[in-house]
């Protein structure tokens, strides 16, 4: 009996290549959906596997969420991750680079990361908050190792908060250029960047 060349081809995905896959489907249909409007079922059913199976992987819903979430924030982390050595206004313009070609790149996942803030469930919001609290520590650790920024880091709470304040800004403007994209992305990339620019300097 002749074999049909895609099931000769076809591989069994690893465990962590197939919980990617069914992250990657939830970052899309997360984005495009409310929280309570995602079924489970969809998700399976897009990633060709069983419920079981994706049960197997998340045991709840919110479990499936929060793991979404986690992915993202940790992506956003590594993209945006400071050199050291390198005065921080000289990184500003490439971390922005990278982080806006995330944006464009994987705008389903970052939708739905920010998304998170207006989930009921309490793991949802914390994991949610520990995101945007890592992303505020990464910021404030590249000042501090900055010799040229002693001025602006002798004033920790008022820093943190104008960094927390910038962090809303930029995602605020994100989301806005993601749904009418009438800036290039260089504009958007200076206008944030003048903004943490102005925000931490006096």
């Amino acid at each position: 009996m002749a074999v049909d060349p895609q099931q000769r081809t076809r591989r069994r995905l690893t465990t962590e290549e197939r919980r990617e896959q069914l992250l990657s489907v939830g970052s899309r249909l997360f984005a495009q959906k409310p929280y309570d409007d995602v079924w489970i079922e969809r998700v399976a059913e897009i990633a060709g596997v069983s419920r079981g199976l994706l049960y197997h992987y998340f045991p709840t819903k919110r479990d499936f969420f929060a793991a979404v979430v986690q992915r993202e924030s940790e992506r956003m982390l590594r993209l945006t991750a400071a050199v050291h050595g390198v005065p921080v206004r000289e990184q500003i313009t490439t971390g922005l680079d990278a982080f806006l070609g995330y944006v464009e790149t994987h705008a389903h996942g970052f939708r739905a990361f920010h998304r998170a803030e207006a989930a009921g469930d309490p793991l949802v919001r914390e994991v949610y908050g520990e995101g945007l609290a890592a992303q505020e520590r990464q910021i404030l650790a590249a000042l501090a190792a900055d010799p040229g920024a002693g001025e602006l880091t002798q004033d920790l709470p008022t820093l943190r908060l104008a960094v927390r304040g910038w962090l809303a800004f930029m995602v605020a403007v994100c989301l806005e250029w993601l749904e009418e994209p009438d800036l290039t992305r260089e504009q958007v990339r200076d206008l944030c960047a003048k903004a943490l620019l102005g925000a931490i300097t006096r």
